[in-house]
């Protein structure tokens, strides 16, 4: 029900801005079992008239004890979304606030009891938890929804109107943007060149030249990217393909090319969308990710073939190895948690987490999961040990992640997942092993077996390998530094709404021993001379040089007892007092005196000053680490 119209004149008098409200008064109860958050409340608002959002706002009011319970979004015709409230004010009662992105206080801050009184006018206003700017640039017409669920129990309410306010401009001058993607090859076979077609389209109907047109289009794992031709520019490595200016009536064609890399019955889909445009598009968004646009489209090929297991990386270690061999070491049954000595590299901590399922109690694989078996083998002879992870997951979303933490980073790991399957309607399993090193992502390769296929670092089951078979296993490989892997074991979309019991095992973990790898680099800078001062100093008689010894440890281990000795140059004397630490040339401002005694020394490195000789220490340098030292010394 149309409640009020106004029309102001936006600073452009050019173009005139409309405001309209829309009212529902429609009643009903809000609770724990009449509105659920799977079947939350909706309050319609249709809007006939198609015009250019440029501000939104919306008016809530219902009663309800414990307004804490209570969860409300905001939706467009478009499909976007905005969080209005989420379990906000905790057992504060009551609503009757006005949604508006230019008030002064969240909703968050919102913790005392609303009014009954009739509304409009609302008794507070709020900012939403999300952005109503997010509404800005979509087109008015179609059906905006207000959604309200109640997420708790035992308390209770009743709905009692919202009015939504809609600001809007004319769609004027616009442009029909389009895109369509193919690959030329939806079967090809692993190692084939493909081609993935992009074409983005002006409506010859279009009243504008749309300018400042990129696309997003990031490749998929699974596909490695070779050449790109066509219209405009692709930058592989951000995925944004720069097409310009398109006018009416006018195609716009790209083709990528790259080869598969996936195994053998993988299927890999690539999506792109249109992400930026100068004109408004009346029936599309850039960027906004909504698949049922125009400006959106999805490729997809799977990957033909007999699959035979793959051949895993050579994992090369300069200085030895370290196994951990689940068959020397003890796993309670139950237990999700163990810490474990390991030769050369130090203690390793081994966690295991669930969520969205819980584990089982099995007899035939040991027992209450967590758990150390060697049931299920991955084809080895004589069985071996392995840590056994079965559960009962609710839903596809359900996972076991099992986080290795080493107290160093190794420069290599390599180590086997098996059982990673697939049981027509009742399971298939997805397997995903992410590293880092130094809080930075690490990447390792995954290698598959006869019953699952690798794209990128997941391994998706989709073939039976019994317990004692070898057809499910994957082989994980880290090939560069690495302190912590994160092993998420779980479900893909061939796996049923409700999975039934399944499980993997990880078997024994081969650590390549840590190594330090330490590099030197001496610069120098000219701060004043007794001419020129500080503006333009030259290295002449009577000039402050300064000079910075930068020592990084780009290995994998932790350096100890590093010493380093700098002899001064000739014709230059040591400026006494100037020596300073740090962990980086431009940052060496810690004060080190000019002795080799002290507290200074350990603060955490130490500099020194013996004759014409600088020296510096540190007791230890961790991987990544630096140890810078600056000094001054004057030109003779």
């Amino acid at each position: 029900m149309l409640v009020w119209l106004a029309l102001t004149l936006a600073s452009n008098p050019a173009i005139a801005q409309t405001t309209t409200s829309y009212s529902n008064t429609a009643t009903g109860t809000i609770s724990e079992t009449a509105t659920t958050c799977a079947s939350p409340m909706v309050r319609n608002f249709t809007v006939a008239a198609n015009a250019q959002v440029t501000d939104v706002n919306i008016g809530v009011q219902f009663t309800h004890s414990y307004r804490g319970d209570i969860r409300a979004t905001l939706v467009s015709p478009s499909g976007t979304v905005v969080d209005l409230i989420t379990n906000v004010g905790t057992s504060a009662n009551n609503l009757n606030v006005l949604f508006d992105d230019s008030a002064a206080a969240s909703i968050t801050a919102h913790s005392t009891n609303d009014n009954t009184a009739a509304a409009p006018p609302y008794q507070r206003i709020f900012r939403p938890e999300g952005s109503l700017a997010s509404f800005n640039g979509q087109g008015s017409t179609g059906t905006w929804q207000l959604t309200i669920c109640d997420s708790l129990n035992s308390d209770s309410g009743n709905f009692t109107r919202t009015d939504l306010t809609l600001t809007t401009v004319p769609i004027a001058p616009s442009a029909d943007l389009s895109l369509t993607k193919s690959v030329s090859n939806a079967s090809p076979a692993p190692g084939a060149s493909i081609n993935y077609i992009l074409s983005v389209t002006n409506a010859s109907g279009s009243a504008l030249t749309a300018s400042g047109v990129t696309v997003q289009d990031t490749l998929p794992a699974g596909f490695t990217f070779t050449s790109a031709s066509g219209f405009g520019s692709y930058n592989s490595t951000t995925g944004v393909w720069t097409v310009g200016s398109i006018p009416p009536g006018t195609t716009r064609t790209l083709t990528i090319t790259g080869n598969v890399t996936a195994t053998a019955g993988a299927s890999v889909t690539n999506i792109a969308e249109i992400n930026a445009s100068s004109a408004f598009d009346f029936d599309s968004i850039p960027g906004n990710g909504a698949a049922g646009e125009d400006d959106y489209d999805t490729a997809s090929f799977t990957v033909s073939g007999t699959r035979a297991a793959g051949t895993p990386p050579t994992l090369v270690c300069p200085v030895g190895t370290t196994m951990h061999d689940w068959d020397g070491v003890a796993w309670a049954a139950g237990t999700t948690s163990g810490t474990y000595a390991l030769t050369a590299i130090g203690t390793m901590n081994f966690n295991i987490g669930i969520s969205g399922g819980a584990f089982l109690n099995n007899a035939t694989y040991g027992g209450q999961s967590p758990t150390r078996q060697n049931v299920v083998t991955g084809g080895f002879t004589p069985a071996q040990f392995s840590i056994f992870e079965i559960a009962d997951f609710t839903s596809q979303a359900g996972a076991i992640t099992s986080t290795i933490s080493l107290p160093t980073a190794v420069p290599g790991v390599q180590f086997r997942v098996f059982d990673i399957d697939y049981a027509a309607g009742q399971f298939a399993d997805r397997l995903t092993v992410t590293g880092s090193f130094n809080g930075s992502p690490v990447t390792p390769t995954l290698t598959n077996g006869v019953s699952n296929y690798v794209i990128g670092n997941s391994a998706y089951g989709d073939a039976t390998s019994a317990d004692g078979s070898g057809n499910g296993n994957v082989v994980v490989t880290f090939a560069a530094p690495v302190d912590t892997i994160v092993i998420t074991y779980g479900s893909h979309s061939l796996a049923p709404a409700d999975p039934g019991q399944q499980g993997a095992a990880i078997h024994d973990i081969l650590f390549c021993r840590p190594t330090t790898n330490l590099t030197i680099v001496k610069t120098s800078s000219v701060v004043s001379d007794p001419t020129n001062g500080t503006a333009d100093p030259k290295a002449i008689p009577g000039a402050t040089m300064r000079y910075c010894i930068l020592v990084t440890n780009n290995g994998s281990g932790t350096a100890t007892g590093i010493n380093v000795a700098d002899a001064l140059p000739a014709n230059t004397t040591f400026t006494p007092g100037s020596l300073r630490s740090g962990t980086s040339c431009a940052g060496a401002a810690t004060v080190e005196d000019d002795n080799a005694s002290g507290a200074d020394e350990s603060d955490p490195f130490g500099a020194s000053i013996g004759g014409t000789t600088v020296a510096a220490t540190a007791t230890t340098l961790a991987p990544g680490n630096a140890l810078a030292i600056a000094f001054d010394v004057t030109v003779n």
